[in-house]
């Protein structure tokens, strides 16, 4: 603990002058519609617990009123109220007056104002906003000379590191409170890029957007969620880092949006029954291609379906969801090189960054009601809980199957066996077996059975489902039950 301050003191007071409070007005919405000549509470600090207890209090108990639908002739129309919400940010650049803070802040804003440290009050305009990463960029319309501060090092802010979070908490401006880092590399699944630093720093309603300070000064993270069944700090609050806020915020401020590196495949997850099927040493790790999108940047490059990703641009994968935040930032046009484990050894190859399209409208949901092959095609698959049989022009037309689509089809999954485990339904298709395309189920059964004879404890099933295709490991023999030579 010799690293511990005795007092916060003077980073405070050289750090609260360059965070705000952001105030944003939305579009006015109706009063209550069935008790429009209820009072208006009496003014609060926009999000506090005073202003919700007022409010609540105030509508249940107003006098059976008039207006809103279905009012009855000569009553007053309904009543507009213009809607605010409050929260925090912080002033990255003083010359060319920027404010930082997140997109959730600002998102339906009509009119913005940033509220300095000595409670002056400034109009601010919109610059860009990136909501994949809930950031946004200000800028104060103003004259006056501001203070700023930088981004720091977010990779050097350690468990276990004393971090400041200044902040309007329930509009309660410049609150400031100290806690440490608790852990790094969060997933809230709040994203793709997901990847927040977790703090013990006491975080509210309306911290979002502040910064989160290491003892030298430096932003290392950006306020933005807090996991609370009260609604209130239970200590355990996530920040955006600075490394990934910092190329985000560049490239709102330059060009008002931010572009994102783009490869172009459908990932998942390598499990250790995954890379076991596979024969990848190590353990689980990389991220599995499970569909290299036809002309994307992968295809085009020599990626294909089962390739498992084990590095890019020389960065590790360590695992599948950093492989999107890492090739977003890459940037487009960088012709990257890519290391891949296929066949039992690691291949490399090289992949030109596209920019990332706009998102694509999901596809339709396919039908659930199963359509069964002749019987006498039928085959179940001993051990595995589910039957299959071959595509037929009925399956088809059932299931909106493509033309061309080829495989195996699973007519029916017993709710306690393996497959129903590996959410295996009735209408997949089985497409490859160990990364080998199966046509039959006669084949497919082969394959299984060839498996067992090599004692393989699972089989590695490519299945092409309503929500496209995906790697799965079948376990095919129970364990401990090991067949003798």
């Amino acid at each position: 603990m010799r690293d511990a301050p005795t007092s916060f003191r003077p980073l405070a007071q050289q750090l609260l002058p360059a965070v705000v409070s952001v105030q944003v007005s939305t579009a006015p919405t109706a009063r209550n519609a069935a008790r429009p000549d209820a009072p208006d509470a009496p003014q609060a600090p926009p999000g506090s617990p005073f202003e919700e207890f007022f409010r609540d209090f105030l509508e249940r108990n107003r006098p059976p009123g008039q207006g809103g639908p279905g009012q009855r002739p000569g009553q007053p129309p309904q009543q507009q109220r213009r809607g605010t919400s409050l929260g925090s940010g912080f002033i990255i650049d003083a010359a060319e007056k920027l404010v930082v803070t997140n997109n959730h802040v600002v998102e339906g804003g009509t009119e913005i104002n940033v509220v300095l440290n000595d409670n002056t009050t400034l109009p601010a305009e919109l610059v860009g906003t990136d909501p994949r990463t809930d950031i946004a960029v200000l800028r104060i319309k103003t004259d006056r000379q501001l203070t700023a501060v930088e981004f720091g090092n977010s990779d050097e802010a350690q468990v276990g590191d004393w971090v400041l979070a200044i902040g309007n908490p329930f509009g309660l401006a410049s609150s400031v409170s100290a806690g440490i880092i608790s852990a790094r590399s969060r997933d809230i699944r709040q994203g793709l890029y997901d990847d927040f630093i977790q703090t013990d720093a006491a975080i509210n309603r309306g911290n979002s957007g502040g910064p989160l300070f290491d003892m030298s000064g430096k932003v290392v993270g950006i306020n933005t969620a807090i996991y609370s069944p009260s609604g209130g700090s239970i200590g355990i609050g996530f920040s955006i880092p600075s490394n990934l806020a910092r190329g985000i915020v560049a490239q709102l401020r330059d060009g008002g949006r931010v572009r994102r590196g783009w490869l172009g495949v459908n990932i998942q997850q390598v499990t250790d029954e995954i890379a076991d099927s596979l024969g990848l040493k190590g353990g689980s790790r990389g991220a599995l291609v499970a569909r290299a999108q036809e002309d994307g940047p992968a295809a085009k490059g020599g990626i294909r379906n089962g390739d498992i990703i084990l590095r890019f641009n020389g960065q590790d994968v360590r695992e599948m969801r950093n492989l999107p935040r890492i090739v977003a930032e890459t940037r487009v046009g960088t012709a990257a090189p890519v290391t891949v484990w296929r066949d039992g050894k690691e291949e490399t190859v090289n992949v030109t960054i596209a920019e990332l399209p706009a998102d694509q409208a999901e596809a339709q949901a396919r039908g659930s009601t199963p359509a069964q092959p002749p019987r006498s095609q039928v085959v179940e698959l001993q051990g595995l809980g589910l039957k299959v049989g071959p595509i037929t022009p009925e399956a088809r037309e059932r299931f909106s199957l493509r033309p061309e689509q080829r495989g195996v089809l699973i007519t029916e999954v017993d709710a306690g066996g393996n497959a129903a485990e590996r959410d295996l339904r009735a209408g997949d298709v089985i497409v490859e077996v160990q990364q080998e395309r199966v046509n039959t189920p006669q084949e497919l059964q082969t394959r299984i059975e060839a498996l067992r004879r090599q004692n393989r404890a699972s089989a590695l099933l490519l299945i092409e489902g309503a929500q496209g295709q995906r790697f799965v490991p079948l376990r095919i023999r129970e364990e401990g039950n090991q067949r003798r030579n």
